[in-house]
């Protein structure tokens, strides 16, 4: 593994790309956009997603995604979720058969709206054959701004392939950036999806006016509900104690970078979803994927109250303070940790 194709010019691609090529791993940044490919190549810099940090020398910039893959051991796929089946379609096209990449890595943070899949799941879908037994998912808590300031992290490669996972986590590790290894791909994406979710839901509360005890309530109730539906789905409950997992759930509830935990601010202020949406350049994962997990919970009969109820919010016109109200006026329980 000696040279990616990022694919994706958001803040975490650009991140992952500036870590990668400061390491010295050949890199191509792909926009799907020509005109941002143009200033990013002209400006050296990310102005709209990740103003402040430049591009090293060595990071190649395009908007073609032939000139992207060619010859890349490792593709990063670092595109909102609901563009990663229509991404996987793209390059599909585009990889030989008889060399296919080293691996495949899902960047993105979320469950499709629709099928119900998970990222690796869409990818392994699109992409058959070879190319899909090479897929895995990088996931953890790491703001790109941070990553790209070159602040100690930590997060997860989980990869099927003892040998897949291990040359990943060469590959990103640096002195700042450590990277574990797990086999379990799903309860990986499933806490990355959830942990959105419960952002939007946190960010609620404190907009409304809440304090550190209904935060911490919050996240702890919320990583019951991620590991309920993780057990359901087969993940290993071990996961989500990790950093993918509560890791990934703390930084989102508390961080004031995190895109999620914003939106739910700004509905707790009295904002609607459409303003909120207006207002933003980034995707915030979670307001697509509070359906997709709503519809998911339904189908597998896992109990998710404050992922019901975040849904109900964003799409069904209920207010966050009727939410909160119907939340601590649910029937009294006996508190096992990942079962009630």
């Amino acid at each position: 593994m000696r040279s990616a194709a990022i694919l994706g010019a958001g803040s975490w691609g650009t991140a992952l790309a500036i870590l990668l090529a400061e390491k010295g791993v050949s890199a191509t940044l792909w926009a799907r956009n020509q005109e941002q490919a143009r200033q990013l190549f002209e400006f050296r810099e990310n102005r709209r997603y990740l103003p402040g940090f430049s591009l090293p020398s060595g990071l190649e910039v395009t908007s073609s995604l032939s000139e992207a893959l060619f010859e890349k051991d490792v593709i990063l796929f670092v595109v909102p979720s609901h563009a990663m089946r229509q991404t996987a379609k793209l390059v599909v096209q585009r990889i030989p058969a008889d060399k296919p990449p080293t691996a495949l890595v899902s960047c993105a943070k979320g469950i499709e709206n629709g099928t119900l899949m998970t990222m690796t799941e869409v990818l392994q879908e699109v992409l058959s054959g070879e190319s899909a037994s090479r897929v895995s998912v990088l996931s953890g808590p790491s703001f790109a701004k941070e990553v790209a300031a070159r602040m100690p992290t930590a997060v997860t490669v989980a990869a099927h392939s003892e040998e897949i996972g291990r040359g990943l986590q060469e590959f990103f590790s640096t002195d700042f950036f450590r990277v574990y290894t797990t086999h379990d791909v799903t309860g990986v994406q499933l806490g990355g999806a959830v942990k959105n979710v419960l952002a939007i839901a946190a960010g609620i509360s404190d907009g409304l006016g809440f304090g550190t005890n209904t935060r911490a309530a919050l996240i702890t109730r919320g990583l019951a509900e991620m590991s309920r539906l993780g057990l359901k789905l087969g993940a290993n409950p071990l996961t989500f104690a990790g950093l993918a997992g509560l890791g990934d759930l703390v930084l989102t509830c508390t961080g004031d970078l995190s895109r999620n935990r914003q939106v739910g601010l700004k509905l707790g202020a009295g904002q609607s979803m459409d303003e909120i949406l207006s207002s933003m350049s980034m995707v915030a994962e979670g307001v697509k994927t509070s359906k997709s997990l709503y519809m998911l919970a339904k189908k597998h009969e896992v109990d998710m109250p404050i992922t019901e109820h975040v849904y109900q919010v964003i799409y069904e016109g209920l207010s966050p303070r009727d939410a909160v109200r119907n939340l601590l006026e649910r029937p009294q329980k006996y508190e096992l940790y990942g079962v009630n």
